[in-house]
């Protein structure tokens, strides 16, 4: 592909945005938190300084934020060097008739093991503290603040709009 070619098709979804009936926000963010919360398994890419890596975990969706617990991994390696993240949380594939996604691009950030907030999603995870306080290495937190969510839903077709929706997010890290 010539450099022309390769910006026409990153650009595909964005011009073709442009004349989709978009939702409110508020209504788009409850789309977005109850796909979340009936979900726990996202791919999340982390990268920089020539490492990149796609991890599947498990996560939870609570207080504005993804949460991640994690032994460990490379994904660690690039969140040293680059905090932005992109992870994906989707319904298996079973046609383009049912096709239901989100993809999330944010800043994460290391929550410092046994601080109130560590604490606080280790409680909503229904993790034992005590269990945590006995590992040879404590589990580190992740939390992903997004700024932007892009779902993917073929029901929003059904209900007047374009089956991409995008939302931003002003809140930062």
């Amino acid at each position: 592909m010539t450099p022309e070619e390769y910006q026409a098709a990153a650009v595909y979804w964005v011009e073709k945005d442009k004349e989709s009936k978009h939702m409110e926000p508020e209504q788009l963010k409850q789309e977005a938190d109850a796909f979340l919360r009936a979900h726990n398994t996202c791919a999340l890419a982390t990268g920089g300084d020539g490492v990149i890596r796609c991890t599947p975990l498990e996560y939870s969706w609570h207080d504005g934020a993804v949460w991640i617990f994690s032994e460990g991994g490379k994904k660690f390696a690039g969140l040293e060097k680059n905090k932005k993240v992109s992870l994906a949380v989707y319904e298996t594939y079973s046609g383009f008739g049912s096709l239901n996604s989100i993809q999330i691009t944010g800043t994460a950030v290391i929550v410092p093991p046994f601080s109130e907030e560590y604490l606080q999603a280790a409680e909503f995870r229904k993790i034992p503290v005590e269990a945590l306080k006995k590992l040879e290495h404590p589990m580190h937190l992740i939390k992903i603040v997004p700024e932007e969510m892009e779902l993917l839903n073929s029901d929003f077709k059904k209900q007047g709009y374009g089956s991409r929706q995008k939302l931003r997010f002003t809140k930062t890290v």
